[in-house]
Protein backbone atom coordinates (compact mmCIF):
# COMPACT_ATOMS: atom_id res chain seq x y z
CA UNK A 1 0.00 0.00 0.00
CA UNK A 2 1.23 3.50 -0.85
CA UNK A 3 0.64 6.08 1.88
CA UNK A 4 1.06 9.79 1.16
CA UNK A 5 0.94 12.81 3.47
CA UNK A 6 0.38 16.30 2.05
CA UNK A 7 1.50 19.41 3.96
CA UNK A 8 0.20 22.81 2.94
CA UNK A 9 -1.60 25.89 4.15
CA UNK A 10 -5.35 26.39 4.15
CA UNK A 11 -6.46 27.49 0.70
CA UNK A 12 -3.50 26.01 -1.20
CA UNK A 13 -5.21 22.79 -2.15
CA UNK A 14 -3.58 20.08 -0.01
CA UNK A 15 -6.98 18.45 0.56
CA UNK A 16 -7.84 18.79 -3.13
CA UNK A 17 -4.48 17.18 -4.03
CA UNK A 18 -5.24 14.14 -1.91
CA UNK A 19 -8.76 13.86 -3.37
CA UNK A 20 -7.56 14.19 -6.98
CA UNK A 21 -4.86 11.59 -6.38
CA UNK A 22 -7.44 9.14 -4.99
CA UNK A 23 -9.88 9.78 -7.85
CA UNK A 24 -7.13 9.30 -10.42
CA UNK A 25 -6.07 6.02 -8.77
CA UNK A 26 -9.67 4.81 -8.89
CA UNK A 27 -9.77 5.73 -12.61
CA UNK A 28 -6.83 3.31 -13.01
CA UNK A 29 -8.73 0.50 -11.28
CA UNK A 30 -6.97 0.84 -7.93
CA UNK A 31 -8.45 1.27 -4.48
CA UNK A 32 -7.88 4.63 -2.86
CA UNK A 33 -8.90 6.92 -0.05
CA UNK A 34 -8.22 10.56 0.75
CA UNK A 35 -8.99 12.55 3.87
CA UNK A 36 -7.94 15.77 5.61
CA UNK A 37 -6.76 16.32 9.15
CA UNK A 38 -7.67 19.74 10.44
CA UNK A 39 -9.74 21.49 13.04
CA UNK A 40 -10.84 25.11 13.04
CA UNK A 41 -7.97 26.23 10.82
CA UNK A 42 -8.29 29.33 8.74
CA UNK A 43 -6.92 30.23 5.34
CA UNK A 44 -3.12 30.21 5.60
CA UNK A 45 -2.88 27.91 8.63
CA UNK A 46 -0.94 24.63 8.27
CA UNK A 47 -3.10 21.77 6.96
CA UNK A 48 -2.39 18.07 6.50
CA UNK A 49 -4.16 15.71 4.11
CA UNK A 50 -3.63 12.01 3.49
CA UNK A 51 -4.08 9.54 0.64
CA UNK A 52 -3.71 5.79 0.32
CA UNK A 53 -3.52 3.75 -2.87
CA UNK A 54 -3.61 -0.02 -3.05
CA UNK A 55 -4.36 -2.86 -5.44
CA UNK A 56 -6.76 -4.38 -2.90
CA UNK A 57 -9.51 -2.88 -0.74
CA UNK A 58 -8.16 -0.57 1.97
CA UNK A 59 -9.45 -1.56 5.38
CA UNK A 60 -7.44 0.82 7.56
CA UNK A 61 -9.14 4.14 8.33
CA UNK A 62 -6.55 5.86 10.51
CA UNK A 63 -4.31 8.82 9.98
CA UNK A 64 -1.06 7.99 8.16
CA UNK A 65 1.82 7.85 10.64
CA UNK A 66 4.57 6.40 8.43
CA UNK A 67 4.15 7.84 4.93
CA UNK A 68 6.34 6.57 2.14
CA UNK A 69 5.76 9.86 0.34
CA UNK A 70 5.44 13.38 1.75
CA UNK A 71 4.39 16.27 -0.49
CA UNK A 72 5.00 19.84 0.73
CA UNK A 73 2.95 22.48 -1.11
CA UNK A 74 4.38 25.54 0.67
CA UNK A 75 8.11 26.01 1.33
CA UNK A 76 7.47 27.88 4.60
CA UNK A 77 6.06 24.64 6.05
CA UNK A 78 9.58 23.18 5.92
CA UNK A 79 10.64 25.67 8.63
CA UNK A 80 7.74 25.12 11.04
CA UNK A 81 6.72 21.46 10.70
CA UNK A 82 8.79 18.28 10.91
CA UNK A 83 7.62 17.03 7.52
CA UNK A 84 9.82 13.93 7.75
CA UNK A 85 8.16 12.65 10.92
CA UNK A 86 7.44 8.94 10.49
CA UNK A 87 9.51 8.61 7.31
CA UNK A 88 12.19 5.96 6.83
CA UNK A 89 15.39 5.79 4.82
CA UNK A 90 14.81 6.03 1.07
CA UNK A 91 11.25 7.40 1.40
CA UNK A 92 10.30 10.27 -0.92
CA UNK A 93 10.01 13.96 -0.03
CA UNK A 94 8.53 16.18 -2.77
CA UNK A 95 8.72 19.92 -2.11
CA UNK A 96 7.74 23.21 -3.65
CA UNK A 97 11.00 25.08 -3.13
CA UNK A 98 13.67 27.13 -4.85
CA UNK A 99 16.34 24.99 -3.18
CA UNK A 100 18.20 22.33 -5.10
CA UNK A 101 17.44 18.72 -4.19
CA UNK A 102 20.93 18.49 -2.65
CA UNK A 103 20.35 21.57 -0.45
CA UNK A 104 17.00 20.29 0.77
CA UNK A 105 18.26 16.75 1.39
CA UNK A 106 21.11 18.17 3.49
CA UNK A 107 18.61 19.55 6.01
CA UNK A 108 17.42 16.11 7.12
CA UNK A 109 19.07 13.31 9.06
CA UNK A 110 17.50 10.62 6.87
CA UNK A 111 18.80 9.59 3.46
CA UNK A 112 15.66 10.47 1.50
CA UNK A 113 14.80 10.55 -2.16
CA UNK A 114 14.13 14.26 -2.73
CA UNK A 115 12.21 15.89 -5.58
CA UNK A 116 11.94 19.66 -5.89
CA UNK A 117 10.13 22.05 -8.19
CA UNK A 118 9.30 25.76 -8.20
CA UNK A 119 5.59 24.98 -8.13
CA UNK A 120 4.57 28.50 -7.12
CA UNK A 121 6.15 29.98 -10.27
CA UNK A 122 4.56 27.35 -12.51
CA UNK A 123 1.15 27.89 -10.88
CA UNK A 124 1.39 31.67 -11.26
CA UNK A 125 2.36 31.32 -14.92
CA UNK A 126 -0.23 28.65 -15.78
CA UNK A 127 -3.11 29.49 -13.43
CA UNK A 128 -2.51 33.13 -12.57
CA UNK A 129 -2.40 32.26 -8.85
CA UNK A 130 0.16 30.47 -6.64
CA UNK A 131 -2.15 27.55 -5.82
CA UNK A 132 0.22 24.61 -6.11
CA UNK A 133 -1.99 21.55 -5.69
CA UNK A 134 -2.06 20.31 -9.30
CA UNK A 135 1.52 21.39 -9.85
CA UNK A 136 2.76 19.34 -6.90
CA UNK A 137 0.91 16.29 -8.16
CA UNK A 138 2.97 16.57 -11.36
CA UNK A 139 6.17 16.72 -9.31
CA UNK A 140 5.15 13.67 -7.27
CA UNK A 141 4.36 11.72 -10.43
CA UNK A 142 7.79 12.53 -11.87
CA UNK A 143 9.45 11.02 -8.79
CA UNK A 144 7.25 7.90 -8.64
CA UNK A 145 5.52 5.44 -10.89
CA UNK A 146 2.26 5.54 -8.93
CA UNK A 147 0.04 6.62 -11.83
CA UNK A 148 0.37 7.93 -15.37
CA UNK A 149 -0.20 11.66 -15.93
CA UNK A 150 -3.16 10.88 -18.17
CA UNK A 151 -5.12 9.35 -15.29
CA UNK A 152 -5.53 12.86 -13.85
CA UNK A 153 -7.12 14.43 -16.92
CA UNK A 154 -10.66 13.15 -16.26
CA UNK A 155 -10.72 14.09 -12.55
CA UNK A 156 -9.23 17.51 -13.39
CA UNK A 157 -11.95 18.13 -16.00
CA UNK A 158 -14.64 17.14 -13.53
CA UNK A 159 -13.20 19.20 -10.67
CA UNK A 160 -11.99 22.30 -12.51
CA UNK A 161 -14.32 22.60 -15.49
CA UNK A 162 -13.30 25.52 -17.71
CA UNK A 163 -9.85 25.84 -16.10
CA UNK A 164 -9.03 22.13 -16.29
CA UNK A 165 -6.69 22.56 -19.28
CA UNK A 166 -4.64 25.16 -17.41
CA UNK A 167 -4.34 22.76 -14.45
CA UNK A 168 -3.30 19.96 -16.81
CA UNK A 169 -0.63 22.28 -18.23
CA UNK A 170 0.60 23.01 -14.68
CA UNK A 171 0.68 19.27 -13.95
CA UNK A 172 2.72 18.55 -17.10
CA UNK A 173 5.15 21.45 -16.58
CA UNK A 174 5.86 20.39 -13.01
CA UNK A 175 6.44 16.83 -14.24
CA UNK A 176 8.96 18.15 -16.77
CA UNK A 177 10.69 20.65 -14.44
CA UNK A 178 11.03 18.54 -11.28
CA UNK A 179 14.60 17.75 -10.20
CA UNK A 180 15.26 14.53 -8.28
CA UNK A 181 18.05 13.36 -5.97
CA UNK A 182 18.30 9.67 -5.14
CA UNK A 183 19.23 8.92 -1.50
CA UNK A 184 22.83 8.30 -0.61
CA UNK A 185 22.47 5.48 1.89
Amino acid sequence: MIEIRFHGRGGQGAVTSAELLALSAIEEGKFAQAFPSFGPERRGAPVIAFARINGEPILVRSQIYNPGIVVVLDPSILRIVNVTQGMKNDDLLVANTLQSPEELAGKFDLPLKVAVVDAARIAREELGRPITNTTMLGAMLKATDILPLESFYGPFKTRFGSIAERNISALKRAFDETRILQPSS
